[in-house]
């Protein structure tokens, strides 16, 4: 084939094997000599010769609801597609539950069938960081490490605490009483989502009293939003598009009308046309996929504010400064 493209043995295998590193006209020559001489490549034979799969592991988790499965089936879209671009490959698998994914990523190191893993829905002591540490096997956990005192990791997360903050920030040009829909403390990233509310609560100098806290579920939250409706809130900020779900039943019941905010941006805030917060998916990937290559020790990809305006319970449109200092729409 080397010869066929009038390259080097080393040029064919930059090509077939980093692409990126190859001059574009090079690149040409050598992918028309591999079609016309009908080559594929030996991924087993590559195996034995360099010790890596180039294999990503993820686990694919269960659906307990179709938000959540959503989100995590849009994040391994965006790794799959990136990771093709680094000549790198994704094996996806199942586990009944923490102990057995930790001993399904052991057999398919030992294996040699993955050389990396990604870890999704991270939580506080999460034994599956502390086995794979102790392995040895490299991962990248999709989820900050929240235990001060747990081993140190690659990780990549998603600013919760910036989103929220945003939100809220956007909500105060509605109303001063803008309320917060979370969760109970203790999950670390609801924790973030409301601390970013009340530090923009904070700095405007405002009251914090309208903060409920419900579990992920559209009835409660439901019960939750008409308290805080109740109690004059001119906007509510909330931890999910779930709990934004529920805040929107009990618009509709009240027959009220005030911005709804949700937090992941799926396809529930699109259908009913309320504003949410995007997790940036795209970016997370790339964060994981350049952790896996050593490039850093953790990374913190911030989220961006997806307005939208519906009549009765969007966001109005974002207003800047035009060229005579005037605000414009």
């Amino acid at each position: 084939m080397a010869a066929k493209a009038g390259v080097s043995r080393q040029t064919v295998s930059n090509a077939l094997n980093t692409p990126r590193i190859v001059h574009p006209a090079t690149l040409e020559r050598v992918m028309e000599a591999v079609a016309e001489l009908g080559y594929s490549p030996n991924l087993h034979a590559r195996r034995l010769r360099t010790s890596s799969a180039r294999t990503i592991g993820v686990r694919l988790e269960p659906v307990h609801d179709g938000i959540h499965g959503v989100l995590l089936d849009r994040f391994l879209h965006a790794v799959t597609e990136q990771a093709a671009d680094l000549d790198r490959h994704v094996l996806v698998f199942t586990a009944d539950g923490p102990d057995d994914e930790v001993a399904r990523i052991r057999s398919l190191s030992q294996r040699s069938l993955a050389d990396a893993f990604i870890l999704t829905s991270t939580d506080h002591r999460d034994a599956r960081v502390a086995a794979l540490v102790e392995a040895g096997i490299p991962f990248v956990a999709f989820g900050r490490s929240w235990d001060a005192d747990g081993p140190d990791h690659a990780w990549v997360d998603v600013d919760g605490r910036a989103g929220t903050r945003e939100a809220t920030e956007a909500c105060l040009a509605v109303g001063e009483r803008v309320a917060f829909l979370g969760w109970p403390t203790g999950s670390g990233a609801g924790d973030e989502r409301r601390a970013g509310w009340r530090e923009a609560m904070d700095v405007a100098g405002l009251a914090t009293d309208l903060d409920r806290a419900v579990t992920d579920d559209p009835g409660e939250a439901q019960e939750a939003a008409s308290e805080l409706l109740a109690a004059g809130a001119t906007a509510i900020v909330c931890a999910s598009d779930t709990l934004a779900l529920g805040a929107i039943g009990a618009l509709a019941r009240a027959d009220a009308s005030v911005p709804v905010v949700g937090f992941d941006d799926t396809g529930v805030a699109a259908g009913l046309g309320f504003s949410s917060v995007d997790q940036s998916l795209g970016d997370v990937a790339a964060a994981v996929l350049s952790l896996l290559h050593g490039d850093a020790d953790h990374r913190l990809v911030t989220p961006r504010l997806h307005r939208r305006a519906h009549p009765r319970w969007g966001l109005p449109a974002q207003r800047t400064a035009s060229a005579d200092g005037k605000e414009a729409s």
